[in-house]
């Protein structure tokens, strides 16, 4: 019997999972003991000691260096045992038929060698009633590891059981799965406590009658670079192992390959919950995961608890730990046992090879009943349902359509992003399908029959994806724009962080709101992502849109310019005879078409009164008309703040909502009363223009409610 090490390396991936050997040494210890067990009923409880041992590797202590020794009561290292520990790939324990046995393929010591340099193993066993001592010692220089390097002498002082010593941690383990973290902060005894419980409790409670009042002691030892020693110890008894709170079977169908439909074969998962108060049971966090013959393989607790708060504390003053298991999980965790040969979805190519099940599938089994194990009494998903309709327009439709499923932990816009994520990729797939069935189209004969079946094909499935692609395109929209308007409401209420005040600097709140609409300084030619259409809809169609850059140089159809040349100086002379401080400014955003239409846009920062500057749009208006050489004769003029003296206006209405005030005015040339042009001006309120941008969104959003978005255009 020989055990290739370096092929097994080679073979056998490193483990990600940080604790694999301490799992992998009790996970033996369990096992040796039901093997004594069940020839000698009278073997007493289970008893494991586990040592760790953390000191400093180099002269500095800047690093640290781990030994692990697991010593147990059970069978000992005896003949069989011992040419299975040098047989990878071993049916032994298969073959025992003791219940609850861990069944394996012997790969899991193979992260010792992965883990550590050196390992020494120390055994008593018993054979025709004599005991034996058998020893075995192992460094990394050594390619493989033959049956004759076991040494065995009788002695009748040994005690029945092994202990493994694992020594000098590889450095490529500690800096791909510890990283720069010290040891002694990673495996205290508390953690290591709390591992075995969670990832042993299967186990545990299935064996309680077999392992009886068992005791497993964990004592670190920890000796830092000024010598000083500490020590932790902990234990995990019979008494710390919780019962079940409930149990359930799902099932999960297979996949037809030609119909992509379910089929009658399933496969049956159990979930096992169990709630630890917290008042009992120190643990760091909830633990939810797939598990593989009795051991966890996979955590799954971020898909039903979504942020770390939710993660790593007690829900109602329980932790929760949930335990997937199954024959179809048994037979599908891959060699190291930190994951499943599971694809996460079914391709089309995978439905013609061995793969009719996927993690999708597994999921969709046991979303709903995870969900109810750990959400609290007081929530409820149909209020998220009711948030994401009235905040984003998706309806239940919608949810359902998309396989959305909402669950605990979720918000409003995590639900939202899923929906429009499902729709995007459908629109994806169903192009890509598109694309492929033009090109088919170029290698066929167009007199032949097959040519008439692949343009209705392609035109049907070109009217199929019609719905996926717009309903992804104005869920986009949606999102986005519900995120600009709240944006644009917190800045007007100066609410944003940038917005909070500072000694000194001076406040720049019509600076962050004219950015809202425009970027500062630019014009359509350099932004093609704006958001103008806040004030107006049709406002982002025009030809062009100037925010405070020099007009002289806008161009018109003609070929020519806008304006005259002196276009920028006759500005900078007007502002600088009214006001100082506002020399060489320009109107804040101007939008011309070449209809002859211009709209000027001036905002004004909280708390500036309006009625001082409503002479600004008729003087702007005056000098555009005179400059643009007859171009522009339409204005419409928009004043936006929050204050105004209503005292001070002058031929201006009141909207019949009582918000804001509009009016016409002819635009003339003062020294010849000649006419240029006809004004139309709004003075309106920041939080009528949110209010009426929320408005136009709950259009795209009852269009998204409707059970075919097709009949809301009707």
């Amino acid at each position: 019997m020989t055990l290739d090490v370096r092929g097994s390396l080679k073979n056998t991936k490193l483990s990600k999972n940080p604790l694999v050997v301490f799992e992998e040494l009790f996970s033996n210890a369990i096992d040796a003991f039901l093997i004594r067990k069940s020839i000698d009923a009278n073997s007493g409880p289970l008893g494991v000691e586990l040592v760790v041992e953390i000191e400093p590797k180099d002269l500095l202590g800047d690093l640290e260096d781990l030994s692990i020794t697991c010593k147990d009561n059970g069978s000992g290292f005896a003949d069989d045992q011992a040419e299975a520990f040098l047989t990878k790939d071993t049916s032994y324990k298969d073959d025992l038929l003791i219940p609850g046995i861990g069944q394996c393929k012997g790969s899991g010591r193979i992260q010792y060698f992965h883990h550590f340099s050196q390992m020494m193993i120390l055994s008593g066993f018993e054979r025709d009633f004599v005991r034996y001592k058998r020893t075995l010692a192992f460094s990394e220089g050594q390619k493989q590891i033959d049956y004759g390097q076991f040494r065995s002498t009788p002695d009748e002082d040994v005690e029945i059981g092994s202990t493994i010593t694992l020594r000098g941690l590889r450095d490529n383990v500690r800096n791909r799965i510890f990283g720069n973290k010290p040891l002694s902060h990673i495996f205290t005894a508390k953690v290591l406590k709390n591992h075995l419980l969670v990832s042993a409790m299967r186990r545990l409670v299935s064996l309680s009658q077999e392992l009886g009042e068992f005791d497993v002691q964990i004592k670190v030892a920890v000796l830092d670079k000024n010598g000083a020693r500490s020590e932790q110890t902990e234990s995990l008894r019979f008494d710390d192992i919780p019962d079940l709170t409930t149990s359930c079977c799902v099932r999960v169908h297979e996949i037809d390959s030609s119909t992509r439909l379910k089929t009658p074969t399933f496969h049956a998962l159990t979930l096992s919950h169990y709630k630890l108060t917290a008042q009992d049971y120190d643990l760091p966090s909830n633990y939810l995961a797939l598990c593989a013959k009795s051991s966890p393989a996979k955590s799954i607790t971020s898909r039903y608890l979504r942020s770390k708060t939710l993660q790593n504390r007690p829900l109602d003053g329980n932790y929760h730990v949930i335990m997937v298991e199954g024959r179809l999980l048994d037979d599908s965790v891959n060699e190291q046992r930190d994951d499943f040969d599971i694809p996460e979805k079914l391709q089309d190519n995978d439905l013609f090879e061995q793969s009719r099940i996927s993690l999708e599938q597994i999921y969709e089994a046991i979303d709903d009943v995870i969900n109810e194990f750990v959400a609290p009494p007081d929530w409820s998903k149909d209020e998220i349902i009711k948030n994401v309709s009235a905040k984003f327009g998706i309806s239940e439709a919608m949810l359902t359509e998309t396989d959305t499923r909402i669950r605990f932990g979720d918000t409003p816009t995590t639900v939202a992003k899923r929906v429009l994520g499902k729709y995007q990729d459908t629109a994806i797939s169903e192009t890509a399908k598109i694309f492929d069935l033009k090109e088919a189209i170029l290698s066929v004969d167009p007199s032949s029959d097959e040519f008439r079946e692949k343009i209705n094909e392609i035109a049907w499935r070109h009217t199929s994806t019609l719905r996926s692609i717009d309903m992804a395109n104005l869920s986009q929209l949606v999102v986005r724009r519900a995120a600009i308007v709240e944006v644009l409401s917190l800045a007007c209420n100066r609410l944003l962080r940038v917005q909070e005040s500072k000694q000194r600097v001076r406040r720049n709140d019509e600076k962050i709101i004219h950015s809202i609409f425009f970027p500062m300084r630019k014009d359509s030619t350099q932004v093609t992502d704006h958001d103008i259409w806040l004030l107006s809809e049709e406002y982002q169609y025009f030809q062009y849109i100037a925010s405070d850059v020099p007009l002289a140089n806008i161009a018109w159809e003609d070929g020519g310019t806008l304006f005259e040349d002196d276009i920028d100086s006759a500005l900078t002379a007007l502002m600088a005879k009214n006001e100082t401080e506002n020399a060489g400014k320009r109107p804040d955003i101007a939008i011309f078409g070449k209809e002859g239409a211009a709209i000027i846009i001036e905002f004004k920062s909280p708390g500036v009164s309006l009625d001082d500057h409503v002479a600004d749009l008729m003087e702007y208006s005056q000098l555009l008309a005179a400059k643009s050489r007859g171009r522009l004769k339409q204005f419409y003029g928009y004043l936006i703040g929050n204050t105004i003296n209503q005292n001070r206006l002058r031929g201006y209405k009141r909207f019949p909502n009582g918000k804001g005030y509009f009016g016409t005015e002819a635009v003339v040339e003062h020294n010849t009363s000649n006419p240029l042009g006809e004004l139309y001006s709004e003075i309106l309120f920041y939080d009528e223009i949110v209010k009426r941008a929320t408005d136009r969104l709950s259009v795209f959003k009852k269009r998204l409610s409707a059970a075919n978005p097709y009949e809301a255009h009707l």
